[in-house]
């Protein structure tokens, strides 16, 4: 059984009071390791550790920086199988899709970040010949980065990266379900040569660790990715020191298909958008809105595209979907199927040919519903499982209505050829990424983030290292010296 300790001050570093908690495959039921259930006390530890890094570490060249933050990702990219082994094991989620989407996306996180940060650049103006005016930006110190369980590492290193580029020092709290990768992502950090105190992982309970990191005096800077529950409780902590918060939440996301849509494509796409990751993405398109003259053309090829997945032992490279990620989250999303008012087109329950060590996993077919209530729960709240709604429109101002019939805003997807349709849409559709004719494609030069309940803030480009900058104007009258 493997021990996953914290990684403080460049050590692994066992928890003060020596609880432990266990670590479940997810895709046998099996525990496979345990990892220290870390408190305040473990908070503590670790905060002091980044505040006695951060004043050489803000100091340090910007070269040096990024020497660092490239030699990680070269680190990373060396140790590309094991940590994509290992993120399938701790999540349930197909080998493949670690070692070929979220691992690579990790190194790419270092080295983005790395190549912003030596592009970065400062505004300047002059208001006279003799007065000039600048932007400086300084690390504003400890920073907390708090991670969810569904791409663990992709989503830590994507808050970590930004944070090193900027001169901060962190301390990280990853999943407690999903400890594993942010455990050996903290070892290479220090074979990559990261001076110890600069990145600190701590686990353990949200309740207790997480709670702690977000209320510590000593961290004015956090960074959050999770439910919309626990960003709420989140925002008004640092409401009350006033810390500066970065909150991406929950997503009900439409996937809009027009008539003049290719609807092969459409379908095909919007199979992947609903069931990627098991549904276990915050993007991922739950609300499937189909103009009424062609939804049932629609509806075939989707039910037809959704048989075409591939659902067994992540383990597999031939599995295109894996388990759910825990045994409470299958059942809490079990129980939202059994308790929605509509009709099930497919899925709805175990998937079938489950291979024998599978057999106690928590696994759970691509499920698509319709004949739902508008207002229904399982129209406006987030399921994240494998669980699509499929719904048809009427019209333009119908699609738009009912795409932004949720408190939620994160993100929506537009299928259409009309690309003044697209367009109109775009400045009425309430979220904060937006893809036409698309799904998943993303590049890091651009702000990601929601609106509504979806959260505050941006990440992406050099907003991300910006967040964790504060910001100083600053003015020079020459001659003044003299």
């Amino acid at each position: 059984m493997m021990d996953l300790r914290h990684w403080i001050h460049g050590e692994s570093v066992s928890a003060r009071d020596q609880g432990w908690i266990s670590v479940t495959d997810p895709a046998t039921g099996q525990v496979f390791a345990r990892c220290v259930a870390g408190n305040s006390s473990d908070i503590e530890l670790a905060v002091q550790s980044a505040k006695s890094a951060f004043p050489a570490w803000s100091q340090t060249a910007t070269a040096e920086r990024v020497a660092a933050l490239e030699r990680f990702a070269s680190v990373v990219d060396a140790h590309r199988d094991e940590l994509a082994t290992l993120e399938s094991r701790d999540g349930g989620k197909p080998i493949t899709r670690a070692r070929e989407v979220e691992i690579p996306r990790v190194a790419e996180n270092l080295r983005f970040f790395a190549s912003a940060l030596r592009h970065e650049h400062s505004d300047a103006f002059t208001s006279s010949p003799e007065v000039i005016h600048w932007t400086h930006r300084r690390p504003r110190g400890v920073a907390g980065c708090i991670s969810p369980w569904n791409l663990p590492l992709y989503l830590l290193s994507w808050k970590i990266a930004p944070a090193l580029a900027a001169g901060c020092t962190v301390v990280a709290k990853p999943s407690e379900i999903t400890p594993a990768t942010a455990t050996r992502f903290a070892e290479l950090s220090g074979e990559a040569g990261l001076p110890p105190g600069v990145l600190n992982i701590v686990h353990g309970r949200g309740s207790e660790a997480g709670a702690a990191l977000v209320e510590h005096p000593d961290v004015p800077t956090i960074s959050f990715t999770g439910g919309t529950a626990t960003g709420k409780a989140i925002a008004k902590a640092c409401g009350e020191q006033f810390k500066r918060v970065s909150l991406e939440l929950g997503g009900k996301n439409p996937f809009v298909v027009f008539a003049d849509a290719d609807l092969d494509q459409a379908a095909t796409e919007a199979a992947r958008a609903a069931f990627s990751n098991t549904g276990q993405i915050c993007l991922c398109g739950s609300r499937i809105l189909v103009e009424q003259s062609v939804l049932p053309d629609f509806q075939e090829k989707l039910l037809k595209a959704t048989a075409a997945l591939r659902v067994g032992d992540p383990a597999s490279e031939e599995s295109q979907i894996g388990s759910m990620v825990s045994e409470p989250h299958y059942q809490k999303v079990k129980q939202a199927i059994e308790s929605a008012p509509g009709t099930v087109l497919c899925g709805g329950g175990r998937p079938a040919d489950l291979p024998e060590r599978c057999r106690e996993g928590w696994f759970l077919a691509p499920t698509i519903l319709t004949d739902l209530p508008e207002t229904c729960s399982t129209e406006q709240e987030e399921i994240f499982g494998p669980v699509a709604s499929l719904r048809g429109f009427v019209d333009e101002a119908d699609a738009i209505r009912l795409a932004n019939a949720t408190s939620y805003g994160l993100a929506a997807s537009l299928w259409t050829k009309d690309l003044d349709r697209a367009h109109r849409l775009v400045h009425r559709i309430e979220a904060g990424v937006i893809w036409i004719n698309a799904w998943m494609i993303r590049d890091l030069r651009t702000p990601f983030g929601g609106a509504k309940q979806s959260g505050l803030g941006r990440e992406g480009g050099i907003e991300s290292v910006h967040f964790f900058q504060e910001p100083a104007g600053v003015t020079l009258r020459l001659g003044s010296s003299s």
